[in-house]
């Protein structure tokens, strides 16, 4: 078996989740980055791949150039997929451009910068053949995929309340104004679309939220702000949520939470028992009863199901955290490609690589949610497309 080779679009030098994919991508060894084009500055994008000790022939100036280049080569030679790290705005464009080539795609989210692009994504993936997959990253956790299994199989009984919170404070005054590039794009409607806040960190408390009890929200109740003067996208958000199995459910996603860092949370609260997950303390997850001690579970304990086994590398008490997770959705991703190129479909993580449903459901809460602030109406349906 050889290793699957990998392509980058964005993540040169300075750019903080390209260095994240990257070790990702490569901490399990079967994952190998071959090609790249890392920044649009042809000269940033060279000094982008000396680093990472690529050939200069491998290292491109556009996408449109690589994908052009890397279809010429041998099929045993050329990249497998393409790892895309750009601000959102060129999520669509490369994502295209890779799957006409023949590609497979596994993208940042969100996928596009609004629903219509989502859309057309999915007809290009559908049309394509080719795998595309999307890094909501908490979801790679091993205890989030305890959660979600042992909600599953009912242990909590009936899920009646779901608390989902996403607090930081990175944005709690003007670092769009500074030389901080990473605030610049979140909050430019050009680059990040209707939303920064709902769409940088909403989205993911909204899959968590989804992924976990295993229900699609059906209607929310959205009250976005800009807390901060000057900016036109929103930098805080709460959202009533309801269940189409019943459940309700709180979503509050904030940036301008002075001293938080990456908070993000979520509590089930079911008619026999509740489970508690906190991001910031990944590995542990707690079980309440009413009639019986709470319960701590712990990362790599043997007591735990198939898929937080199949996503733990080390033993207890050796803590895995952020790139442990990331890496969990590209072995995912690459379990799927090898199931398709090599008929193998032994691995069960290829089961629970989020795709372009998650995808096209993302774009729809960040729609939703932006277009429920601004209504005078309360509920608002969940569309389904």
């Amino acid at each position: 078996m050889t290793k699957i080779r990998m392509g980058m679009v964005g993540g040169g030098e300075g750019a903080f989740i390209g260095a994240v994919h990257r070790m990702a991508a490569a901490i399990d060894g079967n994952i190998e980055l071959v090609c790249g084009a890392f920044s649009s500055d042809p000269a940033r994008a060279r000094r982008s791949g000396a680093a990472l000790y690529l050939p200069e022939e491998r290292v491109y100036t556009n996408y449109l150039e690589m994908m052009q280049a890397e279809a010429a080569l041998p099929a045993d030679e050329r990249m497998q997929f393409v790892a895309i790290v750009t601000p959102i705005h060129l999520h669509f464009p490369v994502a295209r451009a890779a799957l006409e080539s023949g590609f497979h795609v596994l993208s940042d989210k969100p996928a596009t910068r609004d629903l219509a692009e989502a859309l057309e994504l999915r007809g290009l993936v559908e049309r394509s053949g080719r795998i595309y997959g999307l890094t909501h990253t908490y979801t790679g956790y091993p205890l989030v995929k305890e959660a979600r299994q042992r909600i599953a199989r009912g242990e909590l009984g009936l899920v009646r309340k779901v608390i989902v919170e996403y607090p930081q404070g990175w944005l709690a005054d003007r670092q769009e104004v500074t030389d901080n590039k990473q605030a610049v794009w979140r909050l430019d409607p050009a680059q990040a679309g209707v939303s920064s806040c709902m769409g940088d960190i909403g989205v993911h408390a909204a899959n968590l939220a989804e992924y976990v009890t295993g229900q699609a929200i059906s209607e929310l109740c959205a009250d976005l702000n800009a807390f901060v003067d000057g900016r036109k996208l929103d930098d805080d958000g709460s959202i009533l949520l309801r269940f189409e199995q019943g459940a309700r459910g709180v979503l509050f996603a904030s940036q301008v939470c002075v001293g938080e860092e990456n908070g993000l949370s979520i509590r089930v609260f079911g008619d026999k028992g509740t489970i508690e997950w906190r991001q910031q303390e990944p590995n542990t997850l707690w079980l309440k009863w009413p009639d019986k001690p709470t319960q701590m579970l712990r990362t790599g304990g043997g007591y735990l199901g198939e898929m937080a086994q199949a996503n733990t590398r080390t033993p207890m008490g050796h803590p895995e955290g952020y790139i442990e997770a990331f890496a969990n959705i590209y072995q995912a991703f690459a379990a799927l490609i090898r199931a398709e190129e090599g008929g193998t479909d032994d691995d069960p993580r290829a089961k629970d690589c989020p795709g372009i449903e998650a995808a096209v459901r993302g774009m729809t809460f960040i729609e939703l949610a932006v277009s429920a602030s601004d209504s005078d109406s309360k509920w608002h349906p969940f569309p389904k497309y």
